[in-house]
């Protein structure tokens, strides 16, 4: 399975803030955000990503990330110049993608829970038709809500209903086959003139292959799109890694869990950023490792 990180888009929604840098870049407690969407790609055993992002954000991406190889990945990059929509991913990524199944993760998404490697790679293995993710919210006529049947067979995605049927939002990690291409590129722009990834999802439901899969207890989904939303997402990540002296989305540390890396590459790694306290965690882990 091949991974793509959408991080494109102008942040407006957190003006003036982002008017100068990417939203994905933004700092979330002690790491860029787009470390949260990239742990969980590896998490789920990717190895092979691409980042899609604007023309003048992609070197501040490389610049960070380089070609992943210092994690056991290889990452690659691609230009998405105006923000048309969560599908476009697709057509964008296709060469990456090429006959393999897909995993895209948006930018500004955090995913974190007991059992969540395991359960990625459960739903990424062998996959047929779509897998989306649901997490359970008290406004639903916010979100694009999912509605299952008892096998968790995906029957309707309804964006911003008046009339929820459910109160699972469809969050932002979705797992297709390889047909996502072909029905990418076969989508009409929608009113907005964007390709939605709402049309993707409901030509599986019409096919009978989506299944959207809860969450629910003991997870924690949160979405950095609002200046509200991403200081709360900073006190969580905060509050767990006092409480628990671990830290989410450590990609060096998932990187060495993972077997990407080896105990020496990893304290590497943190060496490098041995004056903070994230850089001496990392030393710590490989120590721990070794």
């Amino acid at each position: 399975m091949k991974g793509i990180i959408l991080a494109g888009g102008s942040g407006t929604r957190l003006h003036p803030a982002t008017v100068a840098v990417s939203k994905q870049l933004l700092p979330v407690y002690d790491k860029p955000m787009v470390y949260y969407p990239l742990s969980v790609l590896m998490l789920a055993g990717i190895r092979d990503i691409l980042v899609i992002s604007t023309p003048a954000d992609l070197p501040l991406f490389r610049r960070l990330l380089g070609d992943g190889a210092r994690l056991g990945l290889s990452l690659d990059y691609a230009e998405q110049p105006v923000p048309n929509g969560l599908a476009e991913a697709f057509r964008i990524g296709a060469r990456h993608i090429g006959d393999d199944s897909v995993a895209l993760v948006l930018g500004d998404n955090i995913f974190h829970g007991p059992g969540l490697s395991t359960e990625l790679q459960r739903h990424a293995r062998d996959l047929t038709g779509c897998v989306l993710f649901g997490y359970p919210v008290r406004d639903p006529e916010r979100y694009g809500i999912g509605e299952t049947d008892e096998a968790g067979r995906l029957l309707s995605v309804v964006e911003k209903p008046e009339k929820p049927r459910s109160n699972l939002a469809i969050t932002g990690l979705y797992l297709y086959d390889n047909d996502v291409v072909e029905i990418a590129r076969g989508l009409e722009p929608s009113a907005r003139g964007e390709l939605e990834i709402t049309d993707v999802n409901q030509e599986y439901v019409r096919r009978g292959t989506a299944r959207l899969v809860d969450l629910g207890r003991g997870f924690a989904w949160l979405d950095m799109g609002t200046h509200d939303s991403l200081v709360e997402a900073g006190q969580y990540v905060q509050i767990l890694e006092h409480r628990q002296g671990v830290r989410i989305a450590c990609v060096e540390e998932i990187a060495l869990r993972m077997g990407f890396i080896d105990s020496a590459a990893c304290y590497e790694l943190g060496l490098s950023l041995a004056k903070s306290n994230y850089g001496r965690y990392v030393m710590d882990v490989a120590v721990g490792a070794s």
